[in-house]
């Protein structure tokens, strides 16, 4: 009712203000004076606890309303008002009271505790709107040229005092939370206020102020606002404590810190945009110091909300720790004692290190309504009987508890501490719910065990519950007890239920119960079930004689039977191989570690046998691999019937076995039982496959051999059985070898050496060099074979004897072949770009089995040509007779595929491996090389001269280029010259050279000169 009388009366009054001009200097004071009694009002309506804020604002707003009195009353008067008068002072005194009254309502609300979240979020805009009312509104005064010093004082103090109002506003909102309501009202008084002071200090700048103008529509509001928030029930909230907001950031709020701290460079932008003439002529941005000022202000104050942020962060992780220890603490209570203990525990677990706090329990009270719940009150507030230990504010808990009871406690803290830690104190409170629940229930199962009904709940047990007298006869028997033995065993004593050979063990048990040994536990027994069956039982026997209730030995016995049954399967299943039946390798490494240990103890002889058999893939890529599970349990049952009873056979995996061999006084027992299973899985195994068809397959293997004299473990010893192994394979299919020690050197050599190797390529220490191929009519170089060689860091300059090997084995020879090609054109095209006119016409590389039938080799070399600029026709590459024999198709279209690039294919070698002459008329092949071992002996030996003529007869009716290789005497150049070979290469001519040498060597245009030196 009152406020909508007041809002009538502003209304009327506003009207007649704008309506009757002359009128202005009652209407106005009619307004501003209803105003501040409006405040008084509202006070006495609804009585606010602290009133003196509102006495202030109302004094402030009198003030207000005064200064515009006597400012209306001059002119009234037909005098022109003083600048700064006595209008002034009022004005002025205005911003000081209304900021303590605000002032006053934020230490009221927040319990006179500071809130730097808030601080932060408030001083964020106000330094922002602070910077705009100094650019647009005082800097212009204290610019102005026509104002004395006190005038420019005066109206300065007119923007700072709305920037201070502004700035208690925006704290109030920053820290009202979501009780923003109760300040709405006043902010939008405040806005109403700074409109009308910006309007009203232009005007004053300008000399263009006139009485009853629209600006005065913002004092009305301010007017209008102030009274209707005084008079609302709300009024009281704004001096009554709230809860501080969380230190976290909402969206809203973001966007409003951002968008005030953009004030500063849109300030900067808006100066620029007037005009570069302006700035230069004002000799730049005046109030650059000042923007700048502002901006690295709000810089430090988002910064320090951040650091806010952060700090929040770990205060809620620490809080979360600190819950979960609580909640351990809390959930081990088993009695409501252990819980008030826990509580306590838990509280000060949560509770920071720092701080004071204070904790009180209460006695239960009896017939409460049971209800939980967790409030922060203040003090005052507190029932009768509680303390708050000094404290302004507390957290009251009350908890339900069994029998219509209720707990209550009491936790006093700094009011910080309470406001960050009440959510963990609801958390924790629920925790205890749950707790004190769980031994609520937990007590009525017990009181029921006591009760008759109790009984049927044993009676139904699956478990057999059998009541001994102190002679060990049964005087209870549970009904499950008939179900196991086939009928009710009360009355007879409990070694008739019990088999032969557990009644040593029982009687046993029986004599340490009786003699005061305590309780027993999982006692293994085998009893004499129903129609004679023999039943494995566990057993738990209780010694409860001194019980008036029992006063005898309770035994509990489960059928455990099946239990064993599947234990013993899942064992054997665990340590054994599902296919074959034999060890696995786990239970073969367990028995060998024994027996390793026992060997040594005795210094005894043991030997371990790996066998692998030979070509099995090829039987399941060929016939499938039911038929390869046919032959792995023909080779199982085999390999068990020849090593002797005490022997261990175990399949490792796949197609390998290994043998533990039974200890002895020699390794002769070992390689005995390795030759006898060589010759046993010799003998070929008849199979029948899918379709019904009968096959008969080899069981070969092969076997590796160690004993316990060349090993100081087990593990060892395993391993040089696996070296033997390896030794064996590589010494032919079928056969057995027993480890040395020097395999081993030989085998960790080669290790070190494919380490060394890729090691190598990662640090490109492979280099190249050249023999020349020569035109044996007139001894012109026309090309060169690529040859590679490691420069070695230690071992100096190694030739392809050296590692070649290592390198095919390891698969490095796949990289250094790519690099080779790579480097070979590389330096041919460089010869060729150097001297158009050599006489050099192609560069020969070799290429590795593995390299070729890589992926894609031909696109390889595409690659290779494209990277170095190289001409097709320039490169002859050289393939070896077993590549070409093997996967001949997938060769073909590699070939073909080269060939139609422009490169030419060379058979290196040919004549050493198994030569076909069919492969030369089907492959696309340009060049055959003979091999060195045809050349050595072709003056002395007419066979062999007749081979070579032959084959160069034919190789020119199939038009292929020969070059013969390993040409080192003048005799063997003739002589090749004679037969029509067009080609060669050798000592004889050159040895290997530095690309530096073979340039100058491609120039000669007199006959190539033959180096007199001795045949290496």
């Amino acid at each position: 009712m009152a406020r909508a009388c007041f809002g009538a009366w502003t209304l009327v009054l506003t009207i007649v203000y704008y309506a009757f001009p002359d009128a202005h200097l009652y209407s106005w004071a009619a307004l501003g004076y209803s105003c501040a009694i409006a405040v008084l009002v509202g006070v006495r309506l609804n009585r606010p606890r602290r009133r003196l804020p509102w006495y202030l604002v109302s004094v402030a707003i009198a003030c207000f309303t005064t200064g515009d009195s006597a400012y209306n009353l001059i002119l009234a008067m037909g005098d022109t008002p003083d600048f700064p008068g006595v209008a002034d002072f009022f004005y002025l005194v205005f911003y000081p009271l209304l900021t303590a009254g605000l002032l006053m309502m934020i230490r009221a609300r927040n319990s006179g505790d500071a809130n730097r979240s808030a601080l932060l979020d408030a001083l964020v805009p106000t330094v922002g709107l602070g910077l705009l009312a100094w650019v647009y509104w005082i800097a212009p005064f204290t610019r102005s040229e026509h104002l004395t010093m006190p005038e420019k004082l005066v109206s300065i103090g007119y923007p700072l005092g709305d920037v201070l109002v502004l700035a208690m506003i925006l704290r109030m909102f920053t820290g009202s939370g979501k009780r923003l309501n109760s300040v709405a009202a006043l902010g939008v008084a405040m806005v109403g206020l700074l409109i009308s002071d910006v309007f009203y200090g232009q005007d004053q700048l300008n000399s263009a102020w006139e009485l009853g103008g629209p600006v005065d529509l913002g004092w009305i509001v301010f007017y209008s606002a102030m009274g209707y928030a005084a008079l609302r029930p709300a009024m009281v909230s704004l001096t009554e404590p709230i809860e501080r907001p969380s230190p976290g950031m909402g969206s809203h709020r973001l966007f409003w810190l951002s968008t005030a701290a953009l004030i500063a460079p849109g300030v900067l932008a808006l100066e620029y945009m007037q005009g570069r003439e302006a700035e230069i002529a004002r000799g730049g941005v005046v109030d650059a110091p000042v923007i700048a000022g502002a901006a690295a202000l709000m810089f430090l104050l988002v910064l320090g909300r951040v650091a806010d942020l952060a700090q929040s962060q770990r205060q809620a992780g620490s809080r979360e720790r600190a819950l979960r220890e609580a909640g351990t603490l809390l959930f081990a209570a088993a009695t409501e004692e252990d819980v008030t203990r826990a509580v306590k525990d838990a509280v000060a677990t949560l509770m920071p290190a720092d701080q004071p706090y204070h904790l009180q329990f209460l006695p239960p009270a009896e017939g409460s309504d049971g209800e939980t719940r967790v409030s922060r009150v203040a003090a005052a507030d507190l029932p009768e009987g509680f303390s708050s230990g000094g404290f302004h504010h507390v957290v009251h808990a009350t908890q339900r508890l069994s029998g219509h009871r209720t707990g209550r406690l009491v936790i006093g803290a700094p009011d910080p501490v309470l406001h960050l830690l009440l959510p963990a104190f609801e958390t924790l409170s629920s925790q205890i719910a749950v707790v004190l629940e769980r031994i609520e229930l937990t007590a009525e199962v017990s009181r029921r065990e006591g009760e008759a009904w109790f009984r049927t709940l044993i009676q139904s047990a699956a478990d057999v519950i059998l009541l001994l007298d102190a002679n060990g006869t049964i005087r209870y028997a549970t009904p499950s007890a008939e179900a196991l033995f086939g009928d009710d065993p009360t009355g007879s004593p409990l070694g008739g239920l019990i088999a032969e050979n557990s009644q040593e063990a029982l009687r046993e048990i029986l004599f340490r119960v009786r003699s005061g040994v305590g309780d027993l536990d999982d006692i293994q027994l085998t009893a004499i079930g129903a129609g004679g069956r023999v039943v494995e039982i566990e057993c738990d026997l209780r010694d409860l004689r001194n019980d008036p209730t029992v006063a005898g030995l309770v035994v509990t016995l489960r059928d455990v039977t099946e239990r064993r049954s599947l234990e013993k399967d899942l064992t054997h299943q665990a340590f054994h191989d599902a296919l074959t039946g034999l060890a696995n390798r786990v239970l073969f490494k367990d028995r060998l570690e024994q027996a390793f240990c026992v060997a040594e103890r005795d210094g005894a002889t043991l030997g371990v046998l790996f066998v692998d058999l030979d070509d099995f893939k090829e039987v399941n890529d060929t016939l499938g691999h039911a038929v390869g599970d046919q032959l792995l349990l023909t080779v199982a049952q085999r390999i068990s019937e020849n090593i002797g009873k005490g022997s261990t056979a175990a399949r490792m995996g796949g197609d390998e076995f290994a043998v533990l061999v039974e200890q002895s006084d020699s390794v002769d027992a070992a390689e005995r039982v390795a030759a006898a299973l060589v010759e046993a899985l010799g003998v070929p195994v008849e199979v029948v496959d899918a379709d019904g068809a009968a096959h008969v397959i080899s069981g070969k293997c092969s076997v590796g051999v160690a004993t316990n004299r060349d090993a100081e473990t087990a593990t060892e010893l395993l391993r040089h059985a696996d070296l033997a192994l390896y030794l064996a394979k590589g010494n032919g299919k079928g056969g057995w070898q027993r480890y040395q020690s020097d395999l081993h050197t030989a085998m960790m050599q080669r290790l070190e050496m494919r380490t060394a190797l890729h090691e190598a390529i990662e640090e490109e220490q492979f280099v190249l060099q050249f023999q020349p191929i020569v035109e044996l009519v007139d001894q012109r170089i026309t090309g060169v074979e690529a040859l590679v060689r490691w420069q070695h860091p230690a071992k100096g300059l190694l030739g392809p004897f050296h590692f070649v090997e290592a390198a095919e084995e390891s698969g490095a020879i796949v990289e250094i072949g790519a690099w080779v090609l790579v480097e070979a054109l590389r330096q041919f095209t460089q010869w060729k770009t150097e001297n158009p006119e050599t006489t050099l016409r192609y560069v020969s590389v070799n290429v590795s089995a593995r390299q070729f039938r890589g992926t894609d080799f031909a696109a390889q070399v595409r690659a290779a040509l494209t990277e170095t600029g190289a001409r097709a026709e320039w490169l002859l590459l050289e393939i070896t007779e077993s590549l070409v024999l093997k996967d001949a198709d997938k060769v073909l279209d590699e070939l073909k595929a080269l060939r139609a690039m422009g490169v030419r294919i060379a058979i290196d070698d040919f004549g050493t491996g198994y030569s076909s002459l069919s492969y030369l008329r089907q492959m696309p092949v340009d060049v055959l090389k003979l091999d060195k071992s045809f050349i050595d002996d072709i003056l002395h030996s007419r066979q062999q001269h007749a081979l070579v003529d032959a084959i160069v007869t034919l190789s020119h009716n199939l038009d292929l280029a020969v070059v013969a290789e390993g040409i080192e005497e003048a005799g063997q150049r003739a002589a090749l010259d004679a037969m029509g070979c067009q080609y060669g290469q050798g000592y004889h001519f050159a040895r290997p050279l530095w690309p530096g040498d073979i340039p100058a060597l491609a120039v000669q245009p007199e006959p190539y000169p033959v180096r007199q030196q001795a045949v290496v």
